[in-house]
């Protein structure tokens, strides 16, 4: 079993490498494609939008199983990560960072909920909090590597060598994963309607979906405003920018663990709660610790890690809100986390320009206190099983 979530979290990784390096590297790509930024980080917003996509994957992968659903997005992401290296164009290269985005959103639910069959609830968040680890290790390692990579051997290099590990993942989870039945019996007869209709039912179902929602918005609000608050408030330069990106890998990779050692001994629920208050007290800290560029990363470094550790805590427990349909009620977290997340961009940018760190605080503290309170109405007189 180590070995099948150890095969697991080393798909993931590459998989958040593959989404994520275009982010800090989208000047490069664009100078190679020959096209201006603006090219690049319009796929890179149209990105977010692929989590939309689990309103038809959930299910599906309810009705096929997980397995095959893990193995689609791994054949996928290798053939359009290699066609975008192979093919040199915008078209193919956009394409591929899209498909890219939807491989993602194929996986992650798929491998969530096999971790919910599989593994008891009492475990269940060390377990989640380990596979989340590939998360922190996509920025802390992979970014790095992509660097080198494009440095030594150019901008199509990440793609084709991303695009070759990927296929040799799927073959390993081909051979190292045991098949097993559909989670729903037999598939027949459970369709689309079906699942969405067990899921509205439930009200810790609508309550996570919500939840993530307004969590996710507080988050992406200050994500996006963070790299124009250390260039305009503390003169950081691009190279030094990339201090900033390693602050919240190790932020995340700290809230993992602590969702890994800590989330199972006090329950699910109450992790959840209190990462949530912690994380909305964090924003609130941004303008009191913005007089010096240490006490404003260490102002990050906090918010990130309350962030991780909630998100990864709600992971844990919704992958047990809807046992029959855990594939669907995965999916449909990922997709409200992805409006969220467009929603506190555009805030972002829009707070940015007019209040400054200290709007963004306020809306991004708000937002968090609305999920927690979103969430403690939904959980209210829920038990596990």
């Amino acid at each position: 079993m180590f070995f099948r979530f150890a095969l697991a979290t080393y798909c993931r990784f590459l998989l958040n490498v593959s989404r994520r390096f275009a982010y800090p590297f989208a000047p490069v790509l664009a100078r190679g494609l020959g096209v201006p930024l603006t090219a690049i980080s319009s796929i890179l917003a149209l990105n977010q939008f692929t989590t939309l996509s689990g309103v038809v994957i959930g299910p599906a992968a309810d009705r096929v199983g997980y397995k095959p659903m893990m193995l689609l997005a791994m054949g996928m992401l290798s053939l359009v990560l290699l066609a975008g290296g192979l093919v040199p164009q915008y078209g193919m290269v956009m394409a591929a960072l899209l498909l890219v985005g939807l491989g993602k959103s194929i996986f992650d639910p798929a491998l969530q909920a096999y971790v919910g069959k599989h593994i008891p609830f009492e475990k269940r968040g060390m377990v989640v909090g380990l596979l989340e680890v590939a998360w922190a290790a996509s920025m802390l390692i992979g970014i790095p590597l992509i660097g080198y990579a494009i440095e030594k051997w150019g901008w199509r290099s990440p793609f084709i060598i991303l695009g070759c590990l990927c296929l040799g993942g799927m073959v390993l989870l081909f051979f190292f994963i045991p098949g097993e039945k559909a989670p729903t019996a037999s598939g027949k007869g459970v369709g689309y309607k079906t699942a969405w209709k067990a899921l509205v039912r439930e009200r810790s179902c609508l309550g996570i979906l919500g939840f993530s929602f307004f969590l996710c918005a507080g988050n992406d609000c200050l994500f996006i405003a963070s790299g124009a608050w250390m260039e305009e408030s503390f003169g950081l330069g691009i190279a030094a920018l990339g201090m900033g990106a390693g602050i919240i890998g190790l932020a995340e990779l700290c809230g993992e663990g602590l969702t890994a050692s800590l989330s199972d001994k006090i329950g699910l629920p109450r992790a959840i709660m209190l990462g949530g208050i912690c994380c909305a007290a964090s924003y609130c800290l941004l303008p009191v610790l913005s007089f010096s560029l240490p006490s404003a990363l260490s102002g990050i470094f906090l918010v990130f890690m309350a962030f991780e550790f909630t998100i990864v805590s709600t992971l844990a427990l919704s992958t047990e809100l809807l046992p029959a349909y855990r594939a669907t009620l995965m999916s449909g977290l990922l997709s409200f986390a992805g409006l969220g997340r467009s929603f506190g961009t555009l805030m972002g940018g829009f707070l940015w320009e007019r209040m400054g760190i200290p709007g963004i605080g306020v809306f991004s503290a708000v937002m968090t206190i609305s999920a927690v309170l979103f969430l403690a109405w939904s959980l209210k007189g829920w038990n596990k099983g």
